[in-house]
């Protein structure tokens, strides 16, 4: 049986990012619960992710110059705590891609210099056969 048949670090990171979601939902409970989490971490992208998403959909309709009105404190905190929890879904996702591209990467450059080896083994047998087959030449 050959050890690396089963794929151990593709199921590492179908388990990471499994763990990801419940990860995300205690971060997103305990951003909702600490005032300085919600006031500094929250609230900030939360307002701005609103007041970018409001002026796209004003220029869109055709207004223009219309001011946009902050978010309440409770819709912004959990409208930051879905970012903040998505977010660390999507890191966790866009890690688990880098690292198996890595993994990927170091396997084929293993393969090329296992195959630059053999190359050169090769090249230095038929260097060789060819110093024993003038010795032979010259014999004769």
């Amino acid at each position: 049986m050959v050890a690396g048949a089963f794929p151990l670090a593709k199921l590492l990171t179908l388990g990471a990012r499994q763990l990801s979601r419940p990860l995300a939902a205690r971060i997103k409970a305990g951003a909702r619960a600490s005032p300085f989490f919600r006031t500094y971490i929250c609230l900030p992208p939360a307002q701005l992710y609103h007041w970018v998403e409001m002026r796209a959909k004003m220029r869109l309709m055709g207004f223009r110059g219309a001011t946009v009105k902050p978010l309440n404190e409770e819709a912004a905190a959990e409208l930051g705590a879905e970012l903040l929890g998505e977010a660390i879904v999507f890191g966790v996702g866009g890690l688990c891609i880098y690292l198996e591209y890595a993994r990927q990467a170091g396997q084929a450059r293993r393969r090329e210099d296992e195959q630059a080896a053999a190359l050169r083994e090769l090249g230095e047998r038929l260097e060789r056969l060819q110093g024993e087959l003038d010795a032979m030449a010259a014999r004769l």
